[in-house]
């Protein structure tokens, strides 16, 4: 009987010990063959360097010393800020380079922000967002300080205060001028309607005061009407009105078309999202969506959810997974990764992975602070298209893939700048957890390949280097790891009856 448990027991031993000497020879030949097609000695070099320096070694030679003995030229004048598939480019200044942009659907300060501060104690604008905004306020509306009128001066000086009452009471002392009302309608009205009513008044007072000058409206009168206009068509989007808000909207784009920078038809998408009017929506975007233009979320992610909307309701992914996708299909899945390519942060708040707040009055391209202010506004656009959202939880992960190694490099568009971060960590509340991308994470197979060439390189060194010592380790190794065998067998043995042992030895 104990010989046969002897035998039962060394037979196992052997048999586990001749399969994990299998596998790891099988894992070491696969190694070898694909050591070539993957490139594994440059690619654990360039993880290495790519996690230590932030860059990689190839491109990074490339910029400081080949480029020069090119005759190439420095960041700051290199061209491509878009490159679209067919590889053409547009001039662009230095993309590390983080410009901020007046967010086109800000919202109210006294109606809007300030009731959130009621409710919660938290502050949503940051004092750099807030300062920006007095900055573009003071170029925006009064222009050349030489020209200034003597309501002018006493709005420049409130738009520099910090403390909002005092604004306010500064506003009140110019009170004749349009800007006094803008600031009013701004910062003290605490509904939407007290805030529509102070920008009709500031409208009035602006165009009476534009008659009152020899000139006709234009430079700072211009922008100080286009700015109310702008706000109003806001106030009756919010109010309801939308097809009056819309109107005001296309009429303000038709009379200034040169006020492109502001963005108008970015309210306007939205405003005819809400009114379900895709058709118009889609000829927005046939005049809008160029590759010669700046791109943004709106852009990209409202020409993606009009292609997902029109296969969205049907599509299923285990139907996919069989018969393949139809083109509108993968019209749809592309345009999801276009999108996600420009700014990767807005899926996770379309999809409720990652809380809302409210959206800052400045916002970084591609940033998350862009994310957080389309997300406000569109996610309802996006709920209310049936399976549209169930279409970009299945495929907007696969945009990573696309995208070449590492994901700098960018696919579509220009390659992803690094400052957005601390740009972003400036335009958003400190309660707010801001999204990094990209990520400098590697895919499993390279670390674990790395890994395991690191450790067998490691085991060979140690066995050269002190043989015997190894070998009483190797011996502890796999008495350790067979001592479980080694307790189930004894167990079994105390178990079974000893002429079921007798035939088994016999066999």
């Amino acid at each position: 009987m104990e010989s046969v448990g002897t035998k039962l027991k060394s037979w196992l031993c052997w048999s586990w010990t001749y399969i994990c000497t299998l596998w790891f020879a099988m894992v070491l030949t696969m190694v070898y063959v694909l050591r070539s097609p993957l490139k594994l000695q440059e690619t654990i070099f360039e993880w290495w360097y790519f996690r230590k320096y932030g860059t990689s070694f190839i491109e990074q030679v490339s910029v400081s010393h080949l480029r020069p003995l090119l005759g190439g030229v420095e960041n700051s004048s290199s061209a491509g800020l878009f490159s679209s598939v067919n590889g053409d480019t547009e001039p662009r200044t230095n993309v590390a380079e983080c410009k901020v942009w007046r967010n086109p659907l800000n919202l109210f300060r006294g109606a809007e922000y300030s009731r959130y501060t009621w409710v919660t104690g938290k502050e949503p604008l940051t004092y750099y967002d807030m300062n920006l905004s007095a900055q573009d306020h003071q170029t925006f509306f009064l222009g050349d300080t030489q020209q200034l009128r003597p309501e002018d001066s006493v709005m420049q000086k409130a738009w520099r205060e910090r403390n909002p009452q005092a604004r306010i009471r500064a506003a009140y002392q110019a009170i004749e001028c349009a800007a006094a009302y803008v600031l009013l309608a701004e910062e003290e009205a605490t509904t939407i309607t007290e805030a529509e009513r102070l920008f009709k008044q500031a409208l009035k007072n602006g165009m009476k005061l534009s008659h009152c000058h020899t000139y006709m409206l234009t430079g700072k009168d211009t922008n100080l009407v286009v700015y109310i206009k702008r706000r109003l068509a806001m106030c009756a989007r919010k109010l309801g009105r939308i097809k009056e808000a819309v109107k005001m909207m296309r009429d303000l784009m038709k009379e200034f078309p040169l006020l492109g920078m502001l963005n108008i038809h970015e309210n306007l998408l939205e405003a005819l999202l809400e009114l379900q009017a895709y058709a118009d929506v889609q000829a927005v975007l046939a005049k809008y969506d160029d590759i010669s233009l700046p791109k943004s979320a709106t852009i990209c992610y409202t020409s993606a959810l009009l292609k997902a909307r029109a296969v969205s309701d049907k599509f299923s992914p285990e139907a996919a997974s069989r018969r393949g996708l139809s083109i509108a299909e993968m019209n749809a899945v592309e345009a999801i990764h276009r999108a996600v390519e420009f700014n990767p942060h807005v899926p996770k708040y379309l999809l409720e992975m990652k809380s809302l707040i409210l959206p800052p009055e400045h916002i970084l391209k591609r940033g998350d602070s862009e994310a957080v202010a389309y997300a406000f506004f569109h996610l309802q656009h996006w709920k209310r298209a049936e399976g549209a959202l169930n279409l970009l939880h299945c495929t907007w992960e696969g945009t990573f893939r696309i995208i070449p190694y590492p994901l700098e490099k960018g696919h579509l568009f220009y390659p992803y700048p690094g400052c957005t971060e601390t740009a972003d960590r400036e335009l958003l509340p400190s309660f707010h957890e801001v999204s990094v991308y990209p990520k400098k994470e590697l895919p499993f197979f390279i670390l674990f390949t790395a890994g395991l060439c690191s450790f067998c390189a490691m085991l060979a060194m140690l066995t050269h280097q002190f043989p015997e010592l190894m070998g009483v380790f190797v011996k502890a190794f796999f008495s350790t790891l067979f001592a479980p065998l080694g307790f189930f067998a004894d167990k079994m043995e105390s178990f079974m009856p000893s002429c079921l042992w007798h035939q088994l030895a016999n066999v």
